[in-house]
């Protein structure tokens, strides 16, 4: 009887230490702005209220503004609800994105390009690997995003990243390493966002200015949640993502038939060399 209590004390005392370690390098949680995120530019433009609950960034002649999480992280699901600039939005972009620092960074991108009333926003994607992009895909979204909240998600592994949009992926880049493609698997990465004015090439490549009398612009962020690692000792072993199941695929041919209107992987112009290994 003393073994087995000696055995089930030693036992507790490892699974107890095993949760504290997982303290330590997993984070699954509903957000906080407050608790989350440093507003980091543009003054009385970035506002964090209702408790936390609802943060919003604001664009005036003078400036636009942004935050970025306190955490860095290393793998995991990014799940943030935006609702965007509403009216004539030409001119602006509200960016969402992870990022590390340095020339070499690592990147991921939801970019969100304004457009004159009744015409589509723009959502572009991209990803930075050691500080390379020009991996640019772009859609439309079903659905009109300055009505109500939706969800943008990334999903963030060793293997690839998953852009999702309402739990509806549109757009999948695989680990090719393999083919000699750098993958961001080594850098930890913050979340940042801003509203920005890119009048010089956000709206029909420039030919749309902002309307600066429709100013200030305000798009709302809420429901912030991650479940991934803050650091690399561990991190993909400890948060996997899942691959997408038959549904999921579907609904990703779906979204790349219908809605995608750029791929730099089908741009012969652009790659007179041949398209990136990535592509092929």
């Amino acid at each position: 009887m003393k073994s087995f209590y000696n055995g089930f004390s030693k036992s507790l005392s490892f699974t107890v230490l095993l949760a504290i370690l997982s303290s330590f390098l997993i984070v699954a949680s509903a957000g906080n702005f407050f608790q989350d995120f440093d507003l980091t530019w543009g003054d009385h433009r970035a506002k964090i209220f209702n408790g936390g609950q609802l943060l919003s960034l604001s664009l005036d002649k003078v400036s636009g503004s942004g935050f970025k999480s306190k955490r860095e992280y290393l793998f995991g699901r990014i799940d943030m609800q935006l609702k965007l600039v509403a009216g004539n939005s030409a001119g602006t972009v509200t960016a969402y994105y992870l990022s590390s620092e340095g020339p070499t960074h690592d990147e991921i991108d939801f970019e969100f390009l304004g457009n004159t009333t009744g015409d589509p926003y723009i959502l572009h994607t991209n990803v930075f690997t050691q500080g390379k992009g020009n991996r640019e895909q772009q859609f439309y979204l079903w659905f009109d995003p300055t009505k109500n909240f939706h969800t943008y998600s990334i999903i963030w592994d060793s293997k690839q990243i998953v852009f999702m949009v309402d739990s509806t992926p549109i757009r999948v880049f695989a680990n090719a390493e393999r083919k000699g493609v750098p993958f961001p698997k080594n850098q930890p990465m913050r979340i940042h966002s801003s509203l920005w004015n890119a009048d010089d090439w956000a709206t029909r490549g420039g030919l749309v200015k902002t309307d600066w009398a429709k100013a200030p612009f305000t798009a709302y962020y809420r429901n912030f949640n991650v479940q991934g690692s803050t650091t690399s000792k561990f991190s993909n072993g400890a948060w996997k993502s899942q691959q997408l199941d038959a549904y999921s695929r579907r609904r990703l041919r779906w979204v790349q038939k219908n809605f995608m209107i750029y791929n730099y992987c089908t741009d012969a112009k652009r790659f007179p060399q041949g398209i990136p290994a990535e592509c092929r």
